[in-house]
């Protein structure tokens, strides 16, 4: 192969790259988020400097299903999300990932830096309860349910009329995250913080409602290291979306 063409590959390995360029389109993609409160300590261990708790000790657990998903196929995901700042900004961390596919690991993983590990997470309706759960080397490590649909968060309850403006505004929030390399000797030879903001959002339903969440120590799942103390609530919003590339907020080595 001619050195032009290595050039021109978008991922590893030369003879099957695990996934194409980007930017990556969702297709129905199906949320459930638990937000809850959580220990500050804990939190503040978790956010990688120079990320700051915003104060609200809020943590959001996140299961979501792509069942169209550009380059990447049919996954299921979860994992932890740490509303935070940074240099002022209200952003999202993105703690923890979990799912069940390897293409979108491995550009998760080498793009952006998400921290995507494989697990086996679910997302489905059982009767009359949204259900979530995941299992990480055959144990169970998190679980969580919501009512079905009982209120429909793009209705006004004073004019009756419908807007997706809000929820398009939480998934347009910047996402930031922390990307790690190695050199071939093994010390770094990319440590960044990476920001990155949804793009072409279309809501095609939103709802809310009492939620749970339940989490089992697992130490190569360490979901419970962010407790909860208390559940606020739960969201279910289905919506397509483009991934887009990000950019370099913070590096390290400079």
């Amino acid at each position: 192969m001619k050195v032009a063409d290595i050039l021109q590959l978008p991922s590893m390995p030369l003879a099957s790259p695990s996934y194409p360029r980007g930017p990556y389109r969702f297709v129905n993609r199906e949320y459930f988020i638990v937000t809850y409160e959580s220990d500050p300590d804990a939190i503040r261990a978790a956010l990688p400097e120079p990320l700051e708790p915003d104060g609200s000790n809020t943590v959001l657990y996140e299961f979501i299903r792509m069942p169209d998903s550009s380059g990447f196929g049919d996954y299921t995901e979860t994992g932890i999300v740490i509303p935070c700042l940074y240099n002022g900004e209200h952003v999202n961390f993105t703690s923890q990932m979990y799912l069940d596919c390897e293409p979108p690991i491995s550009c998760g993983r080498e793009v952006w830096g998400f921290p995507k590990k494989f697990g086996n997470p679910k997302l489905g309706v059982v009767h009359d309860t949204l259900t979530g759960s995941i299992e990480y080397a055959g144990q169970q490590v998190a679980v969580g349910t919501m009512t079905y649909k009982h209120k429909d968060l793009t209705l006004d309850p004073q004019t009756g009329a419908h807007s997706t403006a809000q929820i398009e505004q939480k998934l347009a929030k910047t996402t930031v995250l922390l990307k790690l390399i190695p050199h071939v000797d093994g010390t770094l030879a990319i440590a960044q913080l990476v920001g990155y903001n949804l793009v072409d959002i279309t809501v095609k339903g939103a709802w809310t409602g009492p939620a749970r969440l339940h989490l089992i120590p697992h130490v190569n799942a360490p979901v419970a290291d962010l407790p909860v103390c208390k559940t606020i609530g739960g969201s279910h919003f289905i919506a397509d979306l483009t991934l887009p590339y990000g950019r370099v907020l913070h590096d390290y080595l400079k």
